[in-house]
């Protein structure tokens, strides 16, 4: 690998690394900064929910407008954005400033995120591609271990009213770092000739409007009538993504995409799945720390297991797609689906002494099924995106995501702070990785489409 294809790479994993350890410490500091600010539930729901509705929504225009005019100062902004957004958010004295902080921060992340994507397509094929992502996702194993245990350490340390404000401000050195080295070593330009960009705003503020009636009745109650306006505006988003494909420009839900039974259930699969298990990993800080009154550094240290299954399974689970195909992804569903279920019974029946380690078993199945998943069942799903569609397929899987994320974690964050019902919450989340495993199953008698076998990269 040439050196400065290598410096590259390291700067995009500085980039994951600065906007992945704040997502993952943030859980452990909700309670404190909820505490210290007197945020209320729905304030509370717009901080840990809005991060993932901005992150999503921020990527498809930030995806093209790179393809198009060149992606190194995307990236630096997106970072430099993302940075000083934590900063607001830690020195901030309002819980609602903190929430609009972190919407930014979203925003940055979603802008960084495509171009991380597309810097490692431009610069690496074959083999190397494949370990420049395995890198990716390495750098988010290590992040999910780093993030609660650091989050709980710096609570621990330093108290409750400064700690949560510590905690934001981790990203800020990193972000720092990253941006003069973005500006010096990232490959500058496009590839393709730079030209005028159909980014259809209009399709864009449709699917954020369906999106925003669905949060709502979780953030603020005797909102329900507004899932009317959802209905309304997602016709309206049908019938508009119809009339701009025909007009020949791409819409941000492309009608191939949504006729492909293999691509709508694999997105389907993995909306649930993610939307599940970042639901599960809060419910369970949420509880621990507020239910039980563990310190922020007890309650991290049963996700550690998780987090070191997931990484150790994620480089595998190439092994396990080439043998097994989509019937691997269902079996490793239907572990996530048992691991989860015993969570809930160790949580209803396990004496609180012998918790951290109960709940650290279901905690490593878990991170071992959901490993197993993940790539796999993106692998399998953007092979049936269309010639020339696989970008704007993979942004759209990546949002669908993020949508889910941003109501599952609406909806847990209301079940715990309103009523501290981990059964209810838990219960959510296990439905919820039923309905992926079911979607995964269905996908089963959907033929592969033809092209290269599957191997290990």
């Amino acid at each position: 690998m040439p050196r400065r294809n290598a410096v590259a790479l390291a700067v995009c994993l500085a980039a994951a690394f600065t906007t992945l350890l704040d997502q993952a410490s943030l859980n452990s500091a909700i309670p404190a900064l909820r505490s210290e600010l007197g945020a209320g539930p729905a304030t509370l729901q717009w901080i840990i929910a809005g991060y993932s509705l901005t992150f999503g929504l921020a990527m498809i225009p930030a995806g093209r407008l790179g393809d198009a005019h060149g992606r190194k100062w995307l990236f630096v902004g997106g970072v430099a954005l993302f940075t000083l957004a934590g900063i607001v958010a830690a020195t901030a004295d309002e819980a609602w400033v903190v929430a609009v902080a972190r919407l930014t921060q979203g925003a940055g992340a979603g802008i960084v995120n495509p171009q991380v994507y597309g810097i490692f397509q431009d610069l690496f094929t074959g083999r190397e591609r494949a370990r420049a992502l395995g890198a990716y996702a390495t750098v988010g194993g290590v992040t999910a271990v780093l993030g609660p245990l650091v989050g709980g350490a710096v609570l621990g340390t330093v108290g409750a009213d400064l700690g949560w404000r510590i905690v934001l401000l981790l990203n800020v050195p990193f972000g720092l770092i990253t941006v003069p080295l973005a500006i010096k070593y990232l490959p500058s330009g496009t590839t393709r000739t730079p030209r005028r960009t159909a980014l259809d705003l209009p399709g864009l503020a449709l699917l954020a409007t369906v999106t925003l009636c669905l949060l709502l009745p979780f953030v603020l109650p005797g909102t329900r009538m507004i899932l009317l306006i959802a209905v309304a505006a997602l016709g309206a988003l049908i019938w508009w993504e119809r009339r701009y494909a025909r007009s020949g420009r791409t819409p941000v839900l492309m009608p191939e995409l949504l006729r492909s039974r293999g691509f709508t259930l694999g997105t389907l699969s993995a909306m649930f799945q993610f939307g599940a298990t970042l639901s599960a990993n809060l419910v369970l800080i949420l509880y621990l720390q507020d239910g039980l009154g563990w310190t922020p550094l007890r309650a991290a240290l049963p996700m550690i297991p998780g987090a070191l299954g997931f990484a150790v399974a994620s480089s595998l689970s190439w092994r396990v797609l080439a043998r097994f195909g989509r019937a691997g992804v269902v079996g490793a569903l239907l572990g996530s689906v048992t691991a989860f279920g015993a969570a809930l019974l160790v949580v209803l029946t396990v004496p609180e002494s012998r918790l951290v380690v109960a709940l650290g078993l279901t905690q490593l199945a878990s991170g071992i099924a959901g490993g197993l998943m993940l790539s796999p069942n993106q692998a399998l799903t953007l092979a049936h995106a269309p010639a020339g569609a696989a970008g704007l397929a993979g942004a759209f899987l990546q949002v669908s995501q993020r949508i889910s994320a941003t109501l599952a974690t609406a909806a847990v964050t209301g079940i715990m702070v309103v009523s501290s019902g981990v059964t209810a919450g838990l219960t959510l989340c296990v439905a919820m990785m039923a309905a992926s495993a079911v979607c995964s199953a269905l996908d089963l008698r959907t033929r592969q489409p033809a092209g290269e076998p599957l191997a290990v990269p």
